[in-house]
């Protein structure tokens, strides 16, 4: 680092235990459930079939729903129009065998469960209303893809039924008039004939080019894709970014991308990717632009490793979960987070910002040395700054944290009421 250049501010973060000694792990989102003004959280494991709310206040827990098999991936939004989000959760992946390779094949569905609003502490249970199916859904997002004026839900499988590298289809399910009384919502196909072992599925704003709606980042067997509709087309738009990892493939049967976002750098929205390659890997990389501002689907994207965290295990995986993008420091420049499931000293969150980005220089910090499945980025104390939270991965026959909690990390080292966007 030369001179001149200003000093980087060291990320701290101290730790607040929300919940210990789960039973399983997994799935983490960060919706103001209450209506409070404050950031809350709902999370979930595989094994037991209950996800619950966390309060912020005393970080009081609440059963939202029990009995439902096997939940994965999720989301949320306001599907009954009520003011209060509602939960979004994809589950029945798996067959008996409980694994990838043995996808149920009837099952893959989807159900929104209704936020009672102002009877949330009551015990009353959350109702369930179903959206639809696909074979292997894994992971969902909710937002407004092709139009504005009502939810749609992207549905992302991992495996198709029989060989997990088969083709998949990407599907989208479309609100109906009455979401409380439909019996399921229409689906439309996005794309059935390019994406293969889909694990990472972001959603994001504003990075269509005069456009509001949200768009979709992939990481696939094919590498890290961005998917998006084209208004003046009338169709979806598919721009590949990169290949991800090759070189693993001959001894570990995986290639491409695991989990993907987009950081920002200054005016640029889309200034680069930041990936955990391959499925359930140990690579971190970025692709970054030439040249900052120019549209992704022109710009020449080079890939950087930034770090390989160890080798991977007989199954041919590594410790690598999630990646997640936001401005922690306040600078107006988005740093990632990599979550990293274990087990140790592989395990925790790790911390990269951006030195120069066109040239794929990064420093990084571990910010948490505990298992970790999933990252949720809110500013939960009110302070203007940006704070995670981390659920621990804990699912059998894949990998189970010794520890396994939720916990909030909150920011202690960017100046107060920096951030003027969450994600």
């Amino acid at each position: 680092m030369q001179d001149n250049q200003p000093t980087l501010p060291v990320p701290v973060f101290d730790k607040v235990i929300v919940a210990d000694q789960l039973r399983d792990g997994y799935w983490l989102e960060a919706p103001d459930i209450n209506q409070d003004g404050k950031p809350d959280l709902f999370g979930y494991g595989l094994s037991l079939g209950e996800i619950y709310w966390y309060e912020n206040d005393n970080w009081t827990r609440h059963l939202v729903v029990d009995g439902i098999h096997m939940p994965v991936g999720g989301d949320y939004a306001d599907v009954s129009g009520n003011g209060y989000p509602d939960a979004i959760v994809c589950y029945d992946l798996y067959g008996p065998g409980g694994t990838l390779y043995d996808a149920n094949p009837t099952g893959g569905k989807i159900d929104w469960i209704e936020n009672p609003g102002r009877n949330l502490t009551s015990g009353v249970r959350w109702n369930r209303h179903y959206v639809g199916k696909t074979t292997g859904m894994h992971r969902l997002r909710a937002g407004h893809f092709t139009q504005e004026e009502r939810l749609e839900i992207a549905g992302v499988p991992i495996v198709p039924h029989g060989n997990i590298h088969s083709l998949l289809p990407i599907v989208l399910f479309s609100a109906p008039e009455d979401v409380s009384t439909a019996t399921e919502w229409p689906i439309s196909t996005i794309d059935n004939s390019n994406f293969r072992l889909v694990h990472g599925a972001e959603k994001k704003r504003g990075l269509i080019p005069g456009s509001n709606r949200d768009s979709l980042l992939l990481a696939s067997d094919e590498g890290v894709t961005w998917l998006y509709y084209d208004e003046c087309a009338q169709r979806w738009q598919r721009v590949l970014i990169g290949e991800g990892e090759r070189t693993q493939f001959q001894t570990t049967g995986f290639r491409g991308s695991g989990d993907l976002d987009v950081g920002r750098i200054g005016a640029d929205s889309f200034a680069y990717v930041a990936a955990v390659e391959p499925f359930h890997g140990n690579t971190v990389a970025v692709y970054v632009k030439e040249t900052l501002g120019q549209r992704p689907a022109e710009a020449k994207w080079k890939r950087f490793i930034l770090d390989v965290f160890g080798d991977p295990n007989e199954k041919g995986e590594g410790p690598g979960h999630q990646i997640v993008c936001a401005d922690f420091d306040g600078d107006g420049e988005d740093e990632f987070l990599v979550a990293l499931r274990g087990p140790w000293p592989w395990q925790g969150v790790f911390y990269y910002k951006a030195i120069d980005v066109t040239k794929g220089i990064f420093t990084r910090w571990r910010v948490s040395d505990e298992s970790v499945a999933r990252i949720a980025v809110a500013d939960f104390n009110g302070d203007g700054r940006l704070d995670f939270a981390t659920i621990a991965y804990s699912v059998p026959k894949y990998f189970v944290a010794k520890e396994a909690r939720i916990a909030v990390h909150r920011n202690v080292f960017a100046p107060s009421g920096v951030h003027d966007r969450g994600k």
